[in-house]
């Protein structure tokens, strides 16, 4: 991915798995998205990949506010002193989020609420690269994902995985919505573009196209 300059690290936190990701360029600005670390270790191990790189940390983003992409958000804001950054759409989830904390195992959640609503069609800078906001909702009412057009990098959060799409059980989650964001959002992306998920290994939108049993 350095070709065009993007680098991206992945980091699996927290009992759920969930895929934290760092962006950065050669001018050493970075962003963090979904920000997963639950306990004291995880933080350590995101804080010290950013020191060991000479990052900077600019943004702070979540692509939607369920627990378990939200755990970290208090230890990045007051870490590097960057503000939450997501759709409004989702404020209403990641409020929530300490009602069920202490039941999903974290007493220790500490809210930190967005001082930014990201917008679809929104450009995200940081450095020298740009990222592209699209709204994807149907796992959460305010998903967004993070598209890198130049070296075809996705950052997707729950929408699509590899031969599965995120669940649609919990509150504001839409089955029909989510189809719909991958078909017209996700699906009209070159087949190239790798698609890096909430959980589990990345895959391309080519792959998904041919055989994700849910989109078939």
């Amino acid at each position: 991915m350095s070709a065009t300059g993007l680098q991206l690290k992945s980091f699996t936190f927290n009992p759920f798995s969930e895929n934290t990701y760092v962006l950065y360029d050669h001018t050493q600005e970075c962003v963090v998205i979904d920000p997963g670390c639950s306990n004291k270790q995880e933080q350590q191990e995101l804080q010290s990949f950013i020191s060991a790189n000479s990052l900077k940390v600019v943004r702070l983003l979540n692509t939607h506010c369920h627990i378990d992409h939200v755990l970290g958000n208090k230890f990045v804001s007051d870490t590097y002193g960057v503000p939450l950054e997501i759709h409004e759409a989702d404020l209403e989830v990641l409020r929530a989020v300490p009602t069920y904390s202490t039941a999903y195992g974290f007493p220790q959640y500490q809210e930190v609420l967005p001082e930014k609503f990201l917008t679809e069609g929104e450009n995200i800078l940081f450095g020298e690269t740009e990222l592209q906001v699209l709204f994807t909702p149907g796992h959460a009412p305010g998903h967004v994902v993070f598209y890198h057009q130049e070296s075809k990098n996705l950052i997707g959060g729950d929408v699509l995985f590899q031969r599965s799409i995120g669940r649609t059980d919990l509150p504001g989650g839409d089955y029909a919505t989510l189809l719909e964001s991958i078909r017209t959002k996700l699906f009209s992306l070159p087949d190239e573009v790798v698609v890096h998920p909430g959980h589990g290994p990345s895959t391309t939108i080519g792959e998904e196209k041919a055989s994700n049993p849910f989109l078939s």
